[in-house]
């Protein structure tokens, strides 16, 4: 399986999308820069975190309108699956990939520690791994990971089982504890905490590996398997 590592001027945990894809996964990965407007070569692609374009207006705002995300939106609608983490989170909302917004955490404060998560619904391309209602433990590294929507939208995404991650404590005042949600397709997830910080126990725990490995686990039912 072959990953596309998008990286953005601003872009700070690209190495370790990179290495949980490539060392810890043992899969193909590459760097692609925003600038390079052909993803159809890659199996799944993934959005990191950091600071794209200096989080001028908004988190995410400017990466949204790039040349590269506009093919992010033909290969989503082809199915490809695609992770956005923390700043890709906000790049995905941003560009109408995901519903709702980002706003500043509750407490106006850079937040930067492990989180303990449910998993909500484990019935996805990306954990499949996991069990239902399984508690993890992954880093947030954030200042804009309140995530916001409205009640329309929230019950859209608890009808359609598109919330897949949710806070044990919530740090940042997202409504319903939301830590992950995916498009209604399935295919598109974004989350604020980090999993590719948590693929080894040097790191602190490896529970973020199990997001990779769904990743791989299902696309290889779904194109090898069945070849």
């Amino acid at each position: 399986m072959k990953f596309a590592v998008v990286v953005f001027p601003g872009s700070n945990c690209d190495r370790d999308m990179y290495h949980a894809a490539k060392d810890a996964l043992g899969e193909e990965a590459e760097l692609v820069w925003y600038q390079s407007a052909n993803l159809s070569d890659y199996d799944a692609i993934l959005i990191p975190g950091g600071f794209s374009y200096g989080d001028y207006l908004r988190s995410g705002a400017i990466a949204s309108t790039s040349q590269i995300v506009a093919d992010l939106k033909r290969q989503a609608e082809k199915g490809v699956p695609i992770l956005g983490v923390c700043n890709g989170f906000q790049i995905l909302l941003e560009a109408g990939l995901l519903p709702g917004a980002m706003l500043r955490n509750k407490n106006l404060k850079f937040i930067c520690h492990f989180e303990e998560l449910k998993v909500a619904n484990r019935d996805t391309m990306f954990t499949t791994a996991f069990q239902q209602g399984e508690a993890i433990s992954l880093p947030v590294a954030h200042g804009e990971g309140n995530y916001y929507c409205d009640d329309t939208t929230l019950k859209q995404l608890k009808d359609n089982n598109q919330i897949v991650f949710t806070y044990t404590n919530n740090p940042n005042g997202s409504i319903n504890d939301i830590a992950g949600i995916m498009n209604e397709q399935g295919n598109v997830l974004g989350m604020m905490p980090h999993p590719e910080r948590a693929v080894e126990e040097l790191l602190g725990g490896n529970d973020g590996l199990k997001i990779f490995k769904s990743i791989v686990n299902n696309w290889r039912e779904k194109y090898v398997t069945s070849a």
